[in-house]
């Protein structure tokens, strides 16, 4: 089954208490694409200038990303710097220079019309909604955001919740959105705009789906050291969409809870290197024998 993941697809640098890297292969389509070719092919919706290193385009074609709409235009990569505290969940943005993603109005090919599963990864709801009108006949759309979006577009990302069957956002994201604190009467107000699935991230201890059926709680993957924390949202919507698209057949929200645990795994190994450094290096072995030891950690 046709996966498609739009987002942005950016140079990273990333400066922590104890490195600094620049210019890594980042951005929210680039950490979701390499999390979901785990498990499938996905189509990659996306543009760079022509800074982008040849290096990354060879990486995305490694894992078996289809790179037919990734777009090369005269000017840069979008760019974004930032730094870490030594609480790595705090950070701060340092520059952002949009680049040519600020002019990135993507035309969609008959093959990627066609696909039946759709990432709408972090990026402007404008942009998003723009890609899922050319879908034809989309069988489950998730949607990713960041608080950017909601102080900013706001009334854009309203429109495009009444199309969507799963919003991804963090719980910081939920109280803003909602002015809610409590995750289960924010999950309500979030369903009230559209979505049957809502999905929470809570960073190291894990996220939690609300659906019709209940309340799903997907543990985090312990870790003792995190090296960059920067793209592992992405990577557990990631891992997720790409089960989902490579498992087809069956309930879909046994399907979403399982492909839950399979995108925090894989954001486990985002979390221990910078950027994409560990993600790329690993295996499908790799997540299927960290998924055994966090079952292990949850089962009585």
């Amino acid at each position: 089954m046709s996966l498609i993941i739009v987002g942005t697809t950016a140079l990273d640098s990333i400066k922590t208490p104890y490195s600094e890297n620049p210019r890594l292969l980042g951005g929210s389509a680039s950490h979701a694409a390499v999390a979901a070719s785990f498990f499938t092919s996905p189509q990659l919706l996306g543009i760079v200038g022509n800074d982008f290193p040849n290096e990354y385009i060879d990486l995305y074609k490694k894992h078996r990303i289809q790179i037919d709409g990734l777009e090369q235009a005269e000017g840069k990569t979008f760019h974004w710097s930032g730094e870490y505290e030594v609480n790595m969940n705090n950070r701060r943005t340092l520059e952002t220079e949009l680049g040519v993603i600020e002019k990135f109005n993507p035309v969609l090919n008959e093959k990627q019309r066609a696909a039946k599963y759709v990432l709408l990864a972090n990026c402007a709801p404008q942009l998003q909604h723009h890609v899922l009108k050319q879908i034809d006949k989309p069988e489950f759309v998730i949607v990713d955001t960041m608080d950017l979006w909601l102080n900013i577009a706001r009334e854009e990302l309203l429109k495009l919740l009444g199309h969507v069957d799963c919003l991804v956002l963090n719980d910081s994201e939920a109280h803003l959105f909602t002015e809610e604190d409590n995750i289960v009467v924010a999950a309500k107000k979030l369903h009230a705009a559209g979505p049957r699935y809502v999905i929470v991230k809570k960073g190291e201890h894990g996220a939690i789906l609300s659906s019709p059926n209940g309340y799903f709680l997907s543990p985090a993957y312990p870790l003792e050291n995190v090296i960059d924390p920067t793209g592992a949202g992405d990577s557990f919507v990631g891992g997720l969409i790409g089960y989902l698209a490579n498992n087809p057949d069956g309930d879909i929200e046994e399907r979403l809870r399982r492909g839950m645990i399979y995108g925090s795994v894989t954001a486990s190994f985002c979390c221990q290197g910078f950027g994409l450094n560990t993600t790329t290096q690993i295996t499908r072995h790799d997540i299927d024998s960290r998924m055994d030891q966090l079952r292990k950690m949850t089962t009585y």
